[in-house]
């Protein structure tokens, strides 16, 4: 019987200048995918590089983590852009980091937007399609990493683009399959026995399990960690202690296509 593949994937390179945010070089030792900033939510050229070397030490494959141009707000406010402004700053920033992985010998190999632009493309047709087509007009062989059951989804799908499936970890599901809004009570799990549990209901069903026990089928290619709490790395390596006692073998998403 062949062993099951699983990702787990965490937002990195959210430092900026001397602000520090995360413990990027521990979580780089459990994960196997960084989405890494480029520098309009959080992260700098530095940073950017310096993350790109440590992801490349670990053998953690990487990827850019876009977002609107919000350095005040991490990228969480929605702004309303046109299709060309938003294809273009997309494009802009995914080709940073390609430029500071190729400087580094390495490749970027997908692509998942941030914040408040991942969140509109979930549910927004119009939004979603041009992110897709930004990365298709990129690279076609990029991955375009999609909340499981999203119009993105759907979009990079639509594009031609490889898709990556994504759950998180410490986000909880509404009745449409759509994370629940963060500004409602139980949206975020905190408690890392919680999360794992969470993770492995989902496995187990074959989908996204929402908060009124619905199963809702998809295949699921990546788990999200978040980096930025105060027990993040911990929460992160008892997952995948986890998921490895339950029969995973962990992968870095271009190991996974």
């Amino acid at each position: 019987m062949t062993q099951p593949t699983i990702n787990l994937n965490a937002d990195l390179g959210e430092s900026f200048g001397a602000w520090r945010m995360g413990d990027d070089a521990a979580l780089l030792q459990v994960i196997g995918s960084a989405n890494i900033a480029c520098g309009f939510h959080a992260g700098d050229p530095v940073v950017m590089r310096e993350t790109v070397r440590l992801a490349l030490a670990n053998g953690v494959s990487l990827g850019a983590h876009p977002a609107f141009p919000d350095l005040q707000g991490f990228g969480r406010r929605a702004m309303q852009l046109s299709p060309k402004e938003l294809e273009a700053a997309i494009l802009y920033q995914v080709g940073a980091l390609q430029a500071m992985a190729a400087a580094e010998g390495g490749r970027v190999t997908h692509v998942k937007p941030h914040g408040a632009l991942n969140n509109i493309a979930c549910a927004d047709a119009t939004v979603a399609a041009t992110v897709a087509r930004a990365v298709w007009a990129l690279d076609r062989e990029l991955m375009l990493l999609a909340p499981a059951l999203s119009a993105l989804e759907a979009a990079g799908i639509a594009a031609g683009l490889r898709v990556g499936r994504e759950v998180f970890a410490d986000r909880t599901y509404q009745a449409d399959g759509q994370l629940t809004p963060r500004s409602q009570p139980g949206s975020v799990l905190h408690d890392a026995e919680a999360c794992v549990q969470h993770v492995l209901r989902m496995l187990d069903a074959q989908g996204i399990v929402t908060t009124d026990g619905q199963h809702l089928p998809t295949r699921i290619d990546s788990i999200c960690v978040h980096g930025d709490g105060p027990d993040a790395v911990a929460s992160a390596q008892q997952l995948r202690v986890a998921l490895e006692a339950a029969g995973y073998r962990m992968a870095p998403l271009n190991a996974r296509a």
